[in-house]
């Protein structure tokens, strides 16, 4: 890769603890750094998604329990995609 197309690091960024360069990718996507970012990317992105998607039903506060695990899946969905795409990159680092 061209060290011009890096991304940008920060402290948050910080290779999982592991014994092995590569890690297993579990052990990456459970790593602390990596679950921290998802966790912070899915409140943000999860909430403006809620808000957008369920809007109605937060205003009236009339929800059903599979609105409640619909809205519950707004906030999973980004959570799984930032730690996809994290262990997907650090892997590809090392």
């Amino acid at each position: 890769m061209d060290s011009s197309h890096q991304p940008v690091s920060s402290k948050s960024d910080a290779k999982p603890d592991s014994k092995s360069n590569s890690g297993s990718s579990l052990s990456i996507a459970l790593s602390r750094p990596v679950v921290l970012a998802a966790i912070k990317i899915a409140i943000v992105v999860g909430s403006l998604l809620a808000l957008i998607n369920h809007y109605d039903k937060l205003a009236d506060m009339s929800f059903r329990r599979s609105d409640l695990a619909k809205i519950l899946l707004t906030y999973l969905v980004p959570y799984g995609v930032s730690t996809w795409s994290a262990v997907k990159a650090l892997q590809a680092r090392s």
